[in-house]
């Protein structure tokens, strides 16, 4: 699902989606999951997951200087302590919507 709309506001990043949903994710919360092969490792031919170990951060590691699309599947940030891989995909990002009524029922 193609969002009409997407901004960086403060620490936050919004997200209009085409059913009129608003999204409003934490910066800091997209920069720990970034799906990058770098921050969360790297399958082999057979699967294992080779991980770099944690990430070490500064406070500029969860400030965005921009925030590029990539087709019509996603975006990619590009955070101020240098850091610009991992895409983030508008399905992902909708199954992580923070909001209560996005969150699963028990």
């Amino acid at each position: 699902m193609i969002p009409n709309f997407f901004e960086v506001l403060g620490t936050e990043l919004a997200v209009v989606w085409p059913d009129g949903h608003e999204s409003y994710f934490p910066l800091e919360a997209l920069r720990k999951a970034c799906p990058c092969a770098n921050c969360t490792g790297e399958p082999d031919l057979f699967g294992r997951v080779y991980s770099p170990g944690p990430m070490s951060t500064t406070p500029k590691s969860f400030e965005v200087d921009s925030v590029e699309r990539v087709g019509n599947y996603g975006i990619q940030f590009n955070w101020s302590d240098g850091h610009g891989w991992g895409i983030w995909t508008w399905d992902r990002l909708r199954a992580v919507c923070p909001c209560e009524m996005c969150k699963p029922q028990a």
